[in-house]
């Protein structure tokens, strides 16, 4: 007969092949007050909707996104625990000098979202234009939404190093912005599902390389959100492109990647991981 012991804190069954330890998950959660995030395409859509979130929940947030953007206002709208980085993603004097401006005026980095990208529409042939897709758009989707990801990354996870670690030997926690497209990419979407699978393909070794350092790194690959790309289309447009979504039947709230978020930030135990956030729609060609 397998012999039951109970302690405080856990159950454990010997004589099976399991064991079960229900900790108290309270004590292992990160709570957002006091944490610093840098947020790439902080202006507008899902960057946007990151940052309310985060500082709504006692976080401090710098926004990083082109000088032309509405950075500046949006950042003054936040108050006092957000700033506006002028930044090119893929730059890396732009990027640095962004993250020097969080630690001096926050203290330290200890999230990175990279919510920055970039689309074009255009078949790889169009033969009835006698047409190839040019090298210098799918090269340029590729260099802001992969290179500049990456970019992102690498020089963060210096600054993240310096952290001193949580109880839980955590130091920091990077979360980048895939697409359903990285997996059913449609007509016309050659380079953003290339810019994208990139994205879910280094997301493992990447977390791995940077596990030893206590920084976590994670992917969301949402599916359609109520961004200004989507929002600017014509009701109809819209309406359709809702009834496409299996359940909840709408587009996605940019707050529900920005609940998303702090979901992974708040959970120590999630690494190395691309989720879905689609209301289970599989894209059609």
């Amino acid at each position: 007969m397998a012999m039951e012991l109970r302690e405080r804190g856990r159950f454990l069954e010997t004589g099976s092949l399991f064991i079960l330890q229900a900790w108290d998950c309270a004590a292992w959660t990160r709570d957002m007050k006091g944490l610093v995030a840098v947020i790439t395409g902080g202006s507008s859509g899902l960057g946007l909707a990151t940052a309310e979130r985060l500082v709504r929940q006692g976080a401090s947030a710098v926004l990083l996104d082109l000088p032309s953007s509405d950075g500046e206002t949006q950042a003054k709208k936040l108050g006092k625990s957000c700033a506006f980085a002028p930044t090119d993603v893929t730059s890396e004097k732009d990027v640095q000098a962004a993250l020097t401006l969080a630690k001096e005026k926050f203290g330290n980095v200890d999230v990175a979202v990279n919510c920055a990208g970039i689309a074009v529409a255009i078949k790889t042939y169009n033969s009835k234009r006698s047409q190839a897709h040019t090298l210098e758009d799918f090269q340029r989707v590729l260099n802001v939404n992969l290179i500049g990801t990456f970019n992102v990354i690498r020089l963060v996870a210096g600054e993240m190093s310096q952290n001193e670690p949580d109880e839980g030997g955590q130091r920091g926690v990077i979360i980048n912005t895939a697409s359903v497209a990285a997996f059913e990419g449609q007509v016309g979407q050659a380079a953003y599902s290339a810019s994208k699978g990139g994205i879910v393909g280094m997301t493992l070794p990447i977390a791995r390389d940077l596990a030893p350092l206590g920084i976590r790194v994670m992917t969301i690959a949402p599916g359609l959100f109520g961004t200004p790309l989507l929002t600017s289309l014509p009701e109809k447009v819209r309406n359709f492109l809702a009834s496409q979504v299996p359940f909840p039947s709408r587009l996605g709230n940019p707050d529900e990647y920005a609940h998303m978020v702090q979901s992974i930030i708040e959970n120590p135990f999630i690494n190395g991981e691309v989720i879905r956030l689609d209301g289970a729609i599989r894209m059609q060609p």
